[in-house]
């Protein structure tokens, strides 16, 4: 049985096992919001076929919540956030939020960790003011057809 979730559980980042990973492939974006992330399944493949990959559960409390990865290159000293997503029905409720402050927690730890870079599709609904509320800035370079925002640590 899961436990109650609220505004005030506590975040943590927590590793994918064999036991939690169907848990967290089902976990999905509101309609609408799939064009700008990945599933799940997807980004798991992705990080077991990347070295650099660095990827984690977002839990409150005992509940899987989200899911978010770091591309990690500490050799190159670049740190990217690659995928980021919460779950529609735990939206709003702060957990993206700290889960993103654990995540720039980390990635200060890094060899020569200066900043922090991901990025975003511009459209009605996505979420650069998300990250822009936690620092993040437009540095007017895109990837592909994302705009690329950094957060100087």
């Amino acid at each position: 049985m899961q436990q109650k979730i609220g505004p005030d559980s506590v975040v943590a980042l927590r590793e994918i096992t064999a036991e939690t990973v169907r848990e967290i492939c089902r976990l999905s974006v509101r309609d609408g919001q799939d064009e700008f992330v990945a599933p799940n399944a997807v980004s798991i493949a992705e990080a077991y076929f990347s070295p650099e990959a660095w990827f984690r559960a977002i839990y409150a409390g005992g509940t899987p919540v989200g899911f978010l990865m770091l591309a990690d290159d500490p050799e190159d000293k670049e740190y990217y956030l690659w995928r980021m997503m919460v779950d529609a029905r735990y939206q709003g409720m702060g957990f993206g939020r700290r889960a993103m402050e654990l995540l720039i927690e980390h990635v200060r730890t890094r060899p020569g960790a200066a900043e922090l870079c991901t990025s975003v599709v511009q459209a009605e609904g996505g979420p650069q003011g998300f990250y822009e509320k936690l620092g993040f800035r437009l540095t007017g370079e895109y990837d592909d057809d994302q705009a690329v925002m950094k957060l100087v640590l």
